[in-house]
This record gives structure tokens, sequence and C-alpha cells, in this order.
């Protein structure tokens, strides 16, 4: 099931990009004669939260340790990366080819603020594993607000 992102904010120029991924991926879905000269591809992806943690799961075989990034803020992880092309067999005509290559980018958004200081990363077995630490809330904390006149 695939999600529709909403966005506030100008960035118009991000948008523009968004738009011409979601047409391109209309015309991919018809006929593979419609693709735009760069391929990017979409890992699928696992989110799961925890009472301390959000845990992202990555799938994606083939990709080195080495072309993968990870950025973070406190509301959100992009994880990014680069899978080269495999072995393509000489004098050979593909019959199916579904495996896709090339450059990858997701921006997910998180459901609560985390810690960017706690956060750890790990690859194996073609999985990426990235835990976010949640920020503690102050839930003892009490604060009286002062009540002005008028």
């Amino acid at each position: 099931m695939d999600y529709i992102k909403i966005r506030f904010g100008d960035d118009l120029e991000q948008f523009d990009c968004d738009f011409e991924q979601t047409i391109q991926g209309m015309f991919r879905s018809m006929s593979p004669v419609f693709r735009l000269a760069q391929r990017s591809w979409r890992p699928q992806m696992d989110i799961y939260e925890t009472p301390q943690e959000i845990v992202v799961l990555a799938e994606v075989a083939g990709v080195e340790k080495d072309d993968l990034e990870v950025e973070i803020s406190n509301r959100a992880v992009k994880i990014s990366g680069h899978r080269p092309p495999g072995p393509r067999g000489e004098n050979a005509t593909y019959r199916l080819a579904e495996i896709q290559y090339g450059r990858f980018e997701r921006m997910l958004f998180l459901p609560v603020p985390i810690d960017p200081e706690k956060v750890t990363a790990s690859f194996s077995n073609g999985f990426l594993t990235v835990r976010l630490a949640k920020k503690p809330r102050d839930r003892d904390k009490i604060c009286k607000v002062p009540i002005s006149s008028g």
C-alpha cells in the first residue's frame, strides 16, 4: 500500500522533483519504454517503534556499506546510496529484468523527536538497520504559567 506524503512549506523545487518522480513512476508502470534517463529505485523499508526507540530496517541487497549514507535530524531520517549494475551476460537476450540499479534516496518523517546523539546504524546480510533513540519527555516537570490581566 502506498501512502500519500503531505508536506507543508514553500519548497516548490522539492515539489517539482517529487511530481516528476510520481509521473516517472506512472509511466514506468505502463511500459519500460517510458523510462527517463536517470534511473533510481526505492528500497523496501520497515519502521517500527518500541517505548525507547524507532527502528528503520532497509533492504539494500547488493549495495556496499561504503555506498550508503544516513542523515538525521530530530524529526526525520534520510537514507541514500547507490547499487551498481550487476553482471550482464554477453550476447544474452533478457526475458525478464526486474532488479533495479542506480541511486536511491528515502526521506522518512518520524512520529516523535529523536536524540541525534544516540543513533546507531549497522549493515549486515543486505539489510541496513538504523536505531533512533527517542528524546525523553519531561513528564515530571510542572511549570506555573503566570496569568496577566486584560
